[in-house]
């Protein structure tokens, strides 16, 4: 497999980043990124590596200390691959994640991640996943069709009409 080292394109380095964010390797996936490239989870948080993605990482697994993540499809031309995921973990561990204690839910989501990569690092990654489902999962939001959620739009809907009343005097 490629390492940061000898990657020979820009799939190769895809398939490895994403082999150490599967093994949980802090130390190794900061080693794949471009000095402040940017990393942006679409809905959740942007990063600058290696500090602040070190740094998220890190609480995600210590929050997931069962993560896994396996890669399901990796497409790559010129510094552009696009990696199709899927991840796993319970949320039992004993840090925070987005600020939500320990909830004990089993989180079960794919994604797909778009990254640029330049002479062996990756300069940019945008990923995309269904962040109001990750919620949903980790019990941030109710369920779907549930009486919360019922209750919740209902909540949402009312505000909307108030404020268009009050906007129309």
């Amino acid at each position: 497999m490629a390492t940061v080292g000898n990657a020979s394109d820009t799939g190769e380095v895809a398939a490895a980043y994403f082999s150490t964010v599967g093994k949980r390797d802090l130390d190794a996936m900061a080693a794949f990124w471009e000095p402040g490239g940017v990393g942006e989870i679409h809905g959740l948080v942007e990063l600058i590596a290696p500090d602040s993605y070190r740094a998220w990482f890190a609480g995600l697994f210590q929050a997931v200390p069962d993560f896994e993540l396996k890669v399901l499809e990796i497409i790559a031309s010129g510094e552009k691959a696009a990696v199709r995921w899927h991840a796993t973990g319970t949320f039992n561990g004993p840090g925070k994640f987005e600020g939500l204690d320990a909830t004990g839910a089993r989180v079960d989501m794919e994604g797909c991640d778009l990254l640029t990569i330049r002479e062996g690092l990756i300069r940019e990654n945008r990923a995309y996943m269904n962040a109001t489902e990750m919620a949903r999962q980790l019990g941030a939001m109710p369920p779907a069709g549930s009486p919360g959620e019922k209750a919740m739009l209902g909540a949402v809907n009312l505000r909307t009409r108030a404020k268009g009343l009050l906007a129309k005097r």
